[in-house]
């Protein structure tokens, strides 16, 4: 530059006036006036008004007939008031502009693919192919900043609560933790591979094991797993762990760390302690392990009352150890008989068999399974689902998890429509008692709801062998609107429960020496106690931000295909490459062949 920058083009104010400053930044756009040029030049803080005049300056006049948009120069000039009727009261500095004196032209550019301004109805793989160009976007610059901040408050609240930041393997050993990994091969190693860290789990237990006692890293994580507007193959976790705590200690600062983050982020006042639920309540009221509680619409049971009804197909699930669930949609008696079948198929889709229903009316009820019930029944079930007349019942009949799940989903889609979630409020819940194991028909065998290492509750101990699947863990997930943000739980410390864990989960004595020896070697030698939270931060800023995915709190996402529409990745590499690690590539014709193959022995 010519001529070195002063000021960032949002910075300046009136009491600025008089003064001779130097900005820089990029043309927003250019109003030719005859005489006066009117440049509204942009950087990151802002935009500030410059105005070229003929008759003061004809020389950068005619330089400034050439700009167009996106062009980057730096101007010096005098800060001038602008007269009453050119005030832009919509923009900061929209009371001042700078009179251009001196002008550098730093580059041109090309007609940019979308424009670059706030709220553009453009592709979003056409946004993520020049992310470049849509991260000048203001809306996209204050959710880089909303991050920056959160981290740094991140950091010094950590930090003064006595964490220390360290530093975790990028490169680490591949481990069976629920998604797939990222393989990395070795070139000093033929036939050996690296994994990139699903979470950083085994080494923030191990720091533990070395007496640091209250770890955190901001760390990249990294699952070979399916996409949503949430999920990203590559993640930031806020990672957290103690010693010698209770689940109150994890608890306690990772609501103080929210609270922080809250305050002096968003300059918002939260409240703390957060509102407890167990999973069976969630469940039970919500349909979901994560509830959005900032609306009623409860789920209520009905399973007593459908199984002594005349009703074959609730009466059938009830025998046959079902329930029937119900929830009420206050003010939708009005659907019309499409509306309704809609909702019976995308019930169906969710994963049941169908939906029954029954429309409150001042007269009683409007319903095709009326005659299936007994008067008294009837209102028990008004009674039950607080149903007014104009109301829509709505029913599903089905095994425990099933019917609570679809109706969950069911309630999340008719407050959407409905519009009666108040976007406003900031709603923290902690959910508590997951069960520690689910069991796996199509493999045969328990699998971790959470990770192999989360410790069962000490009463249900004996479980374990009795009833695996009663036994609840020491977990506890943190829930903001209706989305999970944390997760976390108090460790497995003792050896012979670790390998309990292990072989319930379907692993030898053998495979788990294999998988997991080093991890298991590290319990013989004095193992405190311990626990830990991990937050997913993109989905954080995400929520903070007021967005819908989280590639658009992400400097360089990838798409919902796992691809970098910015560099083409992932992308073919050359066979040298490819022999210096001693990979033969294989085609996918090639590729079937192999799986039909082994298939066959």
């Amino acid at each position: 530059m010519r001529i070195k920058r002063t000021h960032y083009c949002g910075s300046l104010t009136k009491e600025d006036l008089a003064k001779k400053v130097v900005v820089a930044g990029w043309v927003q756009s250019k109003r030719d006036h005859g005489g006066l040029i009117f440049v509204d030049l942009r950087d990151r803080s802002g935009i500030i008004q410059v105005v070229f005049d003929y008759q003061k300056n004809s020389h950068f006049f005619n330089e400034a007939e050439k700009l167009r948009s996106e062009y980057v120069l730096a101007i010096a000039g005098d800060v001038k008031e602008r007269s009453p009727e050119t005030v832009n009261t919509n923009l900061a500095t929209g009371e001042i502009e700078i009179v251009v004196e001196d002008m550098d032209l730093l580059n041109p550019s090309n007609t940019p693919p979308f424009y670059i301004e706030d709220g553009i109805d453009t592709d979003e793989n056409l946004r993520l192919k020049y992310r470049y160009l849509d991260l000048r976007r203001f809306e996209m610059q204050r959710s880089l900043q909303l991050r920056h901040k959160t981290m740094m408050v991140i950091r010094e609240y950590l930090d003064k609560h006595g964490f220390w930041e360290i530093e975790t393997p990028m490169l680490t050993r591949s481990t069976p933790e629920g998604a797939r990994d990222f393989l990395v091969p070795s070139r000093t190693s033929p036939g050996s591979y690296y994994a990139l860290p699903q979470s950083p789990q085994l080494f923030k237990q191990l720091l533990m094991v070395s007496s640091v006692d209250k770890y955190f890293q901001i760390v990249r994580c990294f699952r070979d797993e399916d996409l949503r507007s949430d999920r990203q193959p590559e993640f930031t976790q806020i990672d957290m762990e103690m010693s010698f705590c209770t689940m109150d200690d994890v608890i306690g600062e990772a609501e103080g760390l929210v609270e922080s983050i809250f305050k002096n982020v968003l300059g918002k006042e939260i409240k703390v302690p957060f509102q407890t639920i167990s999973y069976h309540e969630a469940m039970e009221r919500f349909g979901s392990d994560k509830p959005d509680t900032r609306f009623a619409m409860e789920i209520s049971d009905i399973s007593q009352i459908a199984g002594q009804s005349q009703f074959k197909v609730f009466k059938g699930v009830v025998e046959k150890g079902g329930v029937v669930k119900g929830l009420n949609a206050k003010g939708c008696g009005h659907y019309s008989r499409k509306e309704l079948d809609d909702l019976t198929l995308q019930v169906q889709l969710w994963g049941t068999g169908g939906l029954a229903w029954m429309i409150v009316t001042e007269d009683g009820f409007k319903t095709p399974i009326a005659k299936f019930f007994t008067g008294e029944q009837l209102d028990e079930i008004k009674s039950k689902l607080q149903g007014e007349a104009g109301d829509l019942l709505l029913f599903v009949g089905d095994q425990w998890e099933t019917a609570l799940k679809v109706l969950g989903q069911l309630r999340i889609s008719l407050a959407e429509r409905l519009k009666i979630i108040p976007e406003e409020k900031n709603h923290f819940l902690w959910v508590l008692d997951f069960p520690l194991l689910s069991y796996d028909d199509d493999e045969g065998r328990y699998t971790a709801n959470h990770h192999p290492f989360t410790a069962p509750m000490e009463d249900d101990l004996s479980l374990l062998t009795e009833d695996p699947l009663k036994v609840r863990s020491r977990a506890y997930d943190l829930v903001y609107n209706g989305v999970e943000v944390a997760g976390g739980s108090l460790r497995i410390y003792k050896k012979d429960i670790q390998e309990k864990i292990f072989n319930l989960l379907g692993m030898t004595s053998e495979e788990a020496e294999e998988k997991f020896g080093f991890f298991l070697n590290a319990f013989m030698y004095g193992v405190p106690p311990h626990g830990g939270i991990a937050f997913g931060l993109d989905r954080l800023i995400m929520l903070m931000a007021g967005k819908n995915s989280i590639r658009d709190v992400i400097a360089f996402p990838k798409t919902a295909g796992g691809t970098c529409l910015v560099t083409g990745a992932p992308a073919p590499v050359s066979s040298s490459q490819l022999e210096e690690l001693y990979i033969k590539p294989i085609s996918r014709d090639n590729k079937k062949d192999l799986n039909a193959d082994l298939k066959s022995k």
